[in-house]
Protein backbone atom coordinates (compact mmCIF):
# COMPACT_ATOMS: atom_id res chain seq x y z
CA UNK A 1 0.00 0.00 0.00
CA UNK A 2 1.20 3.56 -0.81
CA UNK A 3 0.20 6.65 0.66
CA UNK A 4 -0.47 10.13 -1.12
CA UNK A 5 -1.34 13.37 -0.62
CA UNK A 6 -2.68 15.97 -3.15
CA UNK A 7 -1.64 19.45 -2.83
CA UNK A 8 -4.72 21.50 -3.79
CA UNK A 9 -4.12 25.22 -4.46
CA UNK A 10 -6.71 27.97 -6.52
CA UNK A 11 -6.05 31.20 -8.12
CA UNK A 12 -6.85 33.36 -4.85
CA UNK A 13 -3.95 31.08 -3.28
CA UNK A 14 -5.72 29.26 -1.15
CA UNK A 15 -3.47 26.22 0.12
CA UNK A 16 -5.95 22.65 0.65
CA UNK A 17 -5.36 18.94 1.48
CA UNK A 18 -6.33 15.78 -0.31
CA UNK A 19 -5.05 12.31 1.11
CA UNK A 20 -5.53 9.56 -0.85
CA UNK A 21 -4.26 5.90 -0.74
CA UNK A 22 -2.66 4.06 -3.93
CA UNK A 23 -3.72 0.44 -3.76
CA UNK A 24 -2.85 -1.95 -6.78
CA UNK A 25 -2.36 0.68 -8.69
CA UNK A 26 -5.69 2.36 -8.76
CA UNK A 27 -6.20 5.50 -6.41
CA UNK A 28 -9.01 6.00 -3.80
CA UNK A 29 -10.33 9.04 -2.56
CA UNK A 30 -13.08 10.91 -1.51
CA UNK A 31 -14.57 11.33 -5.10
CA UNK A 32 -16.98 13.50 -4.28
CA UNK A 33 -14.43 16.07 -3.09
CA UNK A 34 -11.71 15.68 -5.28
CA UNK A 35 -14.63 16.64 -8.44
CA UNK A 36 -15.91 19.66 -6.27
CA UNK A 37 -12.62 20.85 -6.37
CA UNK A 38 -11.88 20.69 -9.79
CA UNK A 39 -15.00 22.19 -10.47
CA UNK A 40 -13.57 24.95 -8.39
CA UNK A 41 -10.50 25.08 -10.96
CA UNK A 42 -8.34 24.01 -7.60
CA UNK A 43 -4.83 22.25 -9.04
CA UNK A 44 -3.77 19.51 -7.92
CA UNK A 45 -0.50 18.61 -7.30
CA UNK A 46 1.23 14.88 -6.46
CA UNK A 47 3.75 13.32 -4.25
CA UNK A 48 4.73 10.19 -2.86
CA UNK A 49 5.55 8.81 -0.19
CA UNK A 50 7.45 5.86 1.26
CA UNK A 51 5.58 2.12 1.68
CA UNK A 52 4.72 1.24 5.20
CA UNK A 53 3.90 -2.23 4.48
CA UNK A 54 6.82 -5.43 5.36
CA UNK A 55 7.83 -7.22 1.98
CA UNK A 56 5.72 -10.00 1.72
CA UNK A 57 7.84 -11.97 0.16
CA UNK A 58 10.74 -12.02 2.89
CA UNK A 59 7.46 -12.75 5.12
CA UNK A 60 5.76 -15.50 3.83
CA UNK A 61 9.23 -17.05 2.89
CA UNK A 62 10.40 -17.21 6.69
CA UNK A 63 7.21 -18.90 7.70
CA UNK A 64 7.42 -21.20 4.93
CA UNK A 65 10.91 -21.49 6.21
CA UNK A 66 10.09 -22.53 9.45
CA UNK A 67 6.76 -24.17 9.29
CA UNK A 68 8.26 -27.30 8.17
CA UNK A 69 10.78 -27.26 11.46
CA UNK A 70 8.09 -26.54 13.44
CA UNK A 71 5.95 -29.39 12.18
CA UNK A 72 8.68 -31.70 12.25
CA UNK A 73 9.90 -30.49 15.88
CA UNK A 74 6.58 -31.74 17.03
CA UNK A 75 6.96 -34.60 14.98
CA UNK A 76 9.66 -36.20 16.89
CA UNK A 77 8.36 -34.66 20.02
CA UNK A 78 5.60 -37.07 19.33
CA UNK A 79 7.72 -40.05 18.49
CA UNK A 80 10.26 -39.38 21.33
CA UNK A 81 7.15 -39.49 24.16
CA UNK A 82 5.65 -42.73 22.29
CA UNK A 83 8.94 -44.78 22.65
CA UNK A 84 8.94 -43.78 26.10
CA UNK A 85 4.83 -44.41 26.91
CA UNK A 86 6.29 -47.91 25.53
CA UNK A 87 8.99 -48.57 27.04
CA UNK A 88 6.75 -47.69 30.72
CA UNK A 89 9.00 -44.26 31.31
CA UNK A 90 6.14 -42.54 31.42
CA UNK A 91 4.44 -44.08 34.20
CA UNK A 92 7.57 -44.56 36.43
CA UNK A 93 10.24 -41.60 35.26
CA UNK A 94 12.79 -42.64 38.07
CA UNK A 95 13.90 -45.10 34.95
CA UNK A 96 15.74 -42.36 33.29
CA UNK A 97 18.04 -42.25 36.01
CA UNK A 98 18.30 -45.97 36.17
CA UNK A 99 19.96 -45.87 32.54
CA UNK A 100 23.66 -46.81 32.91
CA UNK A 101 23.92 -46.53 28.91
CA UNK A 102 22.70 -44.14 26.50
CA UNK A 103 18.98 -43.72 25.85
CA UNK A 104 18.67 -42.42 21.36
CA UNK A 105 15.16 -41.23 23.07
CA UNK A 106 16.99 -38.23 24.77
CA UNK A 107 18.81 -37.25 21.39
CA UNK A 108 15.33 -37.43 19.39
CA UNK A 109 13.67 -35.39 22.36
CA UNK A 110 16.61 -32.75 21.95
CA UNK A 111 16.41 -31.92 18.85
CA UNK A 112 12.87 -32.06 18.60
CA UNK A 113 12.12 -29.53 21.17
CA UNK A 114 15.19 -26.94 19.94
CA UNK A 115 13.74 -27.80 16.46
CA UNK A 116 10.13 -27.14 17.57
CA UNK A 117 11.19 -23.66 19.42
CA UNK A 118 13.03 -22.22 16.58
CA UNK A 119 10.12 -23.27 14.16
CA UNK A 120 8.10 -21.57 16.67
CA UNK A 121 9.63 -18.39 17.12
CA UNK A 122 10.36 -17.78 13.34
CA UNK A 123 6.76 -18.86 12.09
CA UNK A 124 4.94 -16.50 15.16
CA UNK A 125 7.40 -13.78 14.21
CA UNK A 126 7.56 -13.62 10.86
CA UNK A 127 3.35 -13.65 10.63
CA UNK A 128 3.29 -11.29 13.44
CA UNK A 129 5.62 -9.25 12.79
CA UNK A 130 7.81 -9.55 16.27
CA UNK A 131 11.11 -7.96 16.36
CA UNK A 132 11.57 -9.42 19.25
CA UNK A 133 11.00 -13.06 18.37
CA UNK A 134 12.90 -13.14 15.24
CA UNK A 135 15.90 -11.87 16.85
CA UNK A 136 15.46 -14.72 19.70
CA UNK A 137 15.31 -16.87 15.79
CA UNK A 138 18.55 -15.35 14.57
CA UNK A 139 20.58 -15.48 17.89
CA UNK A 140 19.58 -18.92 18.78
CA UNK A 141 20.26 -20.38 15.07
CA UNK A 142 23.42 -18.47 14.95
CA UNK A 143 24.45 -20.19 18.49
CA UNK A 144 24.08 -23.25 16.80
CA UNK A 145 25.48 -23.03 13.85
CA UNK A 146 28.88 -21.80 15.99
CA UNK A 147 28.54 -24.60 18.42
CA UNK A 148 28.56 -27.06 15.19
CA UNK A 149 31.47 -25.26 14.01
CA UNK A 150 33.48 -25.32 16.78
CA UNK A 151 32.54 -28.62 17.72
CA UNK A 152 34.05 -30.02 13.75
CA UNK A 153 37.29 -28.09 14.78
CA UNK A 154 37.92 -29.83 17.76
CA UNK A 155 36.94 -33.12 16.49
CA UNK A 156 39.40 -32.85 13.68
CA UNK A 157 42.58 -31.31 16.03
CA UNK A 158 41.85 -33.56 18.78
CA UNK A 159 40.68 -36.83 17.04
CA UNK A 160 42.57 -39.46 18.67
CA UNK A 161 41.37 -38.36 21.62
CA UNK A 162 38.00 -38.20 20.26
CA UNK A 163 38.23 -42.04 18.73
CA UNK A 164 39.14 -42.95 22.85
CA UNK A 165 35.85 -41.17 23.70
CA UNK A 166 34.29 -42.81 21.09
CA UNK A 167 35.51 -45.94 22.12
CA UNK A 168 34.61 -45.82 25.96
CA UNK A 169 31.49 -44.45 24.93
CA UNK A 170 30.82 -48.07 22.93
CA UNK A 171 31.40 -50.23 25.29
CA UNK A 172 30.06 -48.72 28.32
CA UNK A 173 26.71 -48.66 25.93
CA UNK A 174 27.52 -52.75 25.42
CA UNK A 175 27.41 -53.07 29.38
CA UNK A 176 23.73 -51.23 28.99
CA UNK A 177 22.83 -53.46 25.89
CA UNK A 178 19.94 -55.11 27.46
CA UNK A 179 18.83 -52.32 29.62
CA UNK A 180 16.67 -50.65 27.36
CA UNK A 181 15.38 -51.25 23.77
CA UNK A 182 15.78 -48.97 21.91
CA UNK A 183 20.02 -48.90 22.79
CA UNK A 184 19.72 -52.35 21.98
CA UNK A 185 18.24 -52.04 18.54
CA UNK A 186 20.60 -48.95 17.79
CA UNK A 187 23.79 -51.04 18.22
CA UNK A 188 22.17 -54.37 16.43
CA UNK A 189 21.47 -51.74 13.17
CA UNK A 190 25.05 -50.73 13.72
CA UNK A 191 26.87 -53.58 13.62
CA UNK A 192 24.59 -55.53 11.39
CA UNK A 193 24.69 -52.67 8.81
CA UNK A 194 28.52 -52.02 9.01
CA UNK A 195 29.20 -55.64 9.29
CA UNK A 196 31.41 -55.56 12.65
CA UNK A 197 31.30 -56.64 16.45
CA UNK A 198 31.84 -54.82 19.46
CA UNK A 199 33.99 -51.78 19.55
CA UNK A 200 37.71 -53.52 19.12
CA UNK A 201 36.37 -57.08 18.30
CA UNK A 202 33.97 -59.39 19.63
CA UNK A 203 35.50 -60.29 22.82
CA UNK A 204 34.08 -56.77 23.87
CA UNK A 205 30.90 -58.29 24.96
CA UNK A 206 32.27 -60.16 27.62
CA UNK A 207 31.80 -56.66 29.64
CA UNK A 208 28.37 -57.47 29.52
CA UNK A 209 27.08 -59.39 32.17
CA UNK A 210 24.80 -61.65 29.85
CA UNK A 211 27.67 -62.25 27.34
CA UNK A 212 30.60 -62.74 29.19
CA UNK A 213 32.53 -66.23 29.64
CA UNK A 214 33.10 -66.57 33.60
CA UNK A 215 31.45 -70.04 35.16
CA UNK A 216 29.91 -68.05 37.47
CA UNK A 217 27.33 -66.96 34.27
CA UNK A 218 24.09 -68.46 34.29
CA UNK A 219 22.71 -66.76 31.30
CA UNK A 220 21.55 -68.73 28.36
CA UNK A 221 23.69 -65.92 26.48
CA UNK A 222 26.92 -66.63 28.06
CA UNK A 223 30.12 -66.59 25.93
CA UNK A 224 28.19 -65.64 22.84
CA UNK A 225 27.40 -62.35 20.91
CA UNK A 226 24.01 -60.80 20.03
CA UNK A 227 22.21 -61.99 16.53
CA UNK A 228 23.52 -58.77 14.93
CA UNK A 229 27.39 -60.01 14.81
CA UNK A 230 26.15 -63.44 13.14
CA UNK A 231 26.90 -64.18 9.29
CA UNK A 232 23.29 -64.42 7.74
CA UNK A 233 22.84 -65.53 3.98
CA UNK A 234 20.53 -62.72 2.47
CA UNK A 235 18.32 -65.33 1.11
CA UNK A 236 17.40 -65.97 4.62
CA UNK A 237 13.85 -64.37 5.76
CA UNK A 238 13.43 -65.46 9.12
CA UNK A 239 16.29 -63.84 11.65
CA UNK A 240 17.67 -66.49 14.12
CA UNK A 241 18.46 -64.68 16.70
CA UNK A 242 20.09 -67.63 19.22
CA UNK A 243 22.84 -67.67 16.04
CA UNK A 244 25.69 -66.19 18.84
CA UNK A 245 25.06 -68.50 21.46
CA UNK A 246 28.05 -69.58 23.21
CA UNK A 247 29.96 -69.12 19.99
CA UNK A 248 33.21 -67.77 21.35
CA UNK A 249 33.26 -70.62 23.81
CA UNK A 250 32.22 -73.69 21.22
CA UNK A 251 34.57 -72.54 18.48
CA UNK A 252 37.93 -71.70 17.83
CA UNK A 253 38.69 -68.54 18.06
CA UNK A 254 40.62 -68.71 14.82
CA UNK A 255 37.66 -69.52 13.15
CA UNK A 256 35.14 -67.09 14.38
CA UNK A 257 35.17 -65.29 11.20
CA UNK A 258 33.21 -68.28 9.51
CA UNK A 259 30.44 -67.24 11.67
CA UNK A 260 30.26 -63.93 13.39
CA UNK A 261 31.58 -60.28 12.40
CA UNK A 262 34.79 -60.30 14.29
CA UNK A 263 36.42 -56.74 13.38
CA UNK A 264 35.08 -53.88 16.03
CA UNK A 265 33.01 -50.92 14.65
CA UNK A 266 35.31 -48.23 15.83
CA UNK A 267 38.14 -49.06 12.87
CA UNK A 268 35.31 -50.34 10.38
CA UNK A 269 33.53 -46.28 11.20
CA UNK A 270 37.37 -44.90 10.91
CA UNK A 271 37.55 -46.85 7.30
CA UNK A 272 33.91 -45.79 6.13
CA UNK A 273 34.50 -42.26 6.70
CA UNK A 274 37.24 -41.52 3.93
CA UNK A 275 35.73 -43.56 1.70
CA UNK A 276 32.34 -41.19 2.42
CA UNK A 277 34.47 -38.04 3.41
CA UNK A 278 32.11 -36.17 0.19
CA UNK A 279 29.01 -37.21 1.45
CA UNK A 280 29.44 -36.25 4.85
CA UNK A 281 30.91 -32.87 3.93
CA UNK A 282 27.90 -32.83 1.45
CA UNK A 283 25.64 -33.59 4.76
CA UNK A 284 27.14 -30.47 6.97
CA UNK A 285 27.30 -28.02 4.22
CA UNK A 286 23.82 -28.76 3.43
CA UNK A 287 22.53 -28.29 7.07
CA UNK A 288 24.97 -25.00 7.15
CA UNK A 289 23.13 -23.35 4.67
CA UNK A 290 20.09 -23.97 5.50
CA UNK A 291 20.78 -22.40 9.49
CA UNK A 292 22.81 -18.82 6.99
CA UNK A 293 19.46 -18.71 5.01
CA UNK A 294 17.74 -18.76 7.77
CA UNK A 295 19.53 -16.44 10.00
CA UNK A 296 19.52 -14.16 6.48
CA UNK A 297 15.92 -14.14 6.37
CA UNK A 298 15.11 -13.03 9.85
CA UNK A 299 18.17 -10.17 9.80
CA UNK A 300 16.08 -8.98 6.22
CA UNK A 301 12.75 -9.35 7.92
CA UNK A 302 13.87 -7.10 11.21
CA UNK A 303 15.32 -4.30 8.52
CA UNK A 304 12.33 -4.54 6.52
CA UNK A 305 10.03 -4.51 9.86
CA UNK A 306 11.84 -1.17 10.94
CA UNK A 307 12.54 0.72 7.68
CA UNK A 308 8.83 0.43 8.07
CA UNK A 309 7.84 1.62 11.13
CA UNK A 310 9.64 4.43 10.94
CA UNK A 311 7.92 5.31 7.21
CA UNK A 312 4.24 4.84 9.28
Amino acid sequence: MVAGTHLLSNNNAINSSLTCRYLGGEEWCDTGQKETLKQKGVKMHYYRTENTEVNCCYKYLMFSYNILFWLAGAGFIAIGLWAWSEKGVLSDLTQVTRLHGFDPVWLLLTVGVVTFILGFAGCVGALRENICLLKFFSGLICFIFFLELTAAILAFVFKDSLRDWVNDFFLANIKAYRDDIDLQNVIDSLQRLNYCCGAKDSNDWDLNVYFNCSDSNPSRESCGVPFSCCLTDPADTVVNTQCGYDVRRAKDPDKLDAFIYTKGCISTLEQWLPRNIYIVAGVFIGISVLQMVGMFLARTLISDIRQSRMNY
